[in-house]
């Protein structure tokens, strides 16, 4: 017995420690997703050390002690995606429908054939901007019946599993299709004027993940979200990023990208609202997001439900405040995070002037 618990707590501070190291490596960046499942595993763990071996030992003690401290990393990781947590972005108040944007993300998978459920979802909703990821020709042909309804559009269609859409009821102004750092991984970037005449600075994205299939390092993935962070933390007019960001919302990446770009998350406070992977409940993380800038406040964040794709849609109200309403939160950078971030962005030899 004392040999099974040597190894599991073995193994859980392994899985825990190694996300600390700052190398791109896709098997060690992979550590960063599975937190929350490895904090109920931990749980699982002590409570087995209490009732199955003896106290009075000191190697009981050590694997005690050695569960607790992963137990306590992983929940400062966690926690502030859990009503436990103050709320970084304000609930919104106002029914100003002028200054209201409305947004589903839908990863689609691109062999799923339920555009049907999708555009029922779009429906429902009452969406104003439809972004979908891995959408070819055959599934901008079997939305084209949204055309109606979405007069500004964006087509990319690829078969790499990397094409998006843009669906808008807003006018959109001077969108580019931009292939920031890898010559088939697309982003999309325009203003979106409201019904009220302001402006909204968006961009859409879609980094690939380090893993063994796609890229080794997290690098390329790193790369693209930091110059954009570093583009948008130099304007004064609304912002919004979204898409699947093939990243945790709690990794040190996602929270570098956040650090330089100023803007907010509004699952803080709130949950995690885990969209990969619909199919499997128990191995599930927030890999689709929306970050804005402290110019809106939230009325409503929603998991969809699913349609047959891998990924659930992630539903999203923001209302333009009008002047920054949020200022005391967010997070800021400090001098080593800003060297760490410029040294991710050299790695790939691209610029924040890339970005539209």
């Amino acid at each position: 017995m004392t040999i099974i618990f040597l190894i599991t707590s073995v193994i859980l501070v392994f899985a825990t420690a190694l996300p600390i190291c700052r190398y791109d490596a896709w098997w060690i960046r992979n550590f960063d997703f599975p937190r929350l499942q490895l904090f109920i595993l931990i749980i699982f763990t002590l409570i087995l050390e209490f009732l199955l071996l003896d106290l009075s030992s000191i190697y009981t003690q050590i694997f005690i002690v050695a569960a607790f401290s992963c137990l306590i990393y992983q929940a400062w990781w966690i926690i502030p995606y859990t009503p436990l947590f103050p709320v970084e972005v304000k609930t919104s108040k106002c029914d100003d429908t002028q200054k209201r944007i409305r947004i589903i993300i839908a990863n689609v998978l691109m062999s799923n054939r339920n555009a049907e459920g999708l555009i029922e979802l779009v429906h429902d909703y009452d969406t104003d901007v439809l972004v979908t990821l891995e959408t070819n020709l055959w599934w901008q042909m079997h939305l084209s019946s949204l055309e109606t309804v979405y007069p500004y559009r964006v087509p990319c269609p690829l078969d790499n599993k990397y094409g998006m859409h843009i669906y808008s009821k807003f006018e959109m102004i001077n969108p580019q299709i931009e292939y920031l750092v890898e010559p088939d991984k697309p982003s999309i970037h325009a203003l979106i004027l409201l019904p009220s005449g302001h402006k909204i600075r968006i961009h859409f994205v879609h980094p690939a993940p380090p893993s063994p299939t796609e890229n080794e390092a997290s690098s390329e993935r790193d790369a693209e979200l930091l110059i954009i962070a570093r583009s948008v933390a130099e304007t004064s007019i609304p912002v919004i990023v979204t898409g699947d960001l093939n990243d945790v919302a709690w990794s040190k990446t996602t929270r570098l990208f956040r650090k330089i770009s100023g803007l907010l998350d509004p699952r803080i406070g709130r949950g995690m609202y885990n969209t990969f992977h619909a199919g499997y409940w128990f191995l599930r993380w927030p890999l689709d997001h929306l970050f804005h800038s402290k110019h809106f406040k939230i009325k409503r964040i929603i998991r969809l439900r699913n349609f047959g794709s891998d990924h659930f849609p992630l539903f999203t109200e923001l209302v333009l405040e009008g002047e920054p309403c949020n200022e005391i939160n967010g997070l800021d950078a400090d001098a080593a995070d800003i060297v760490w971030a410029k040294a991710k962005v050299r790695s790939q030899n691209v610029s924040k002037n890339d970005v539209p």
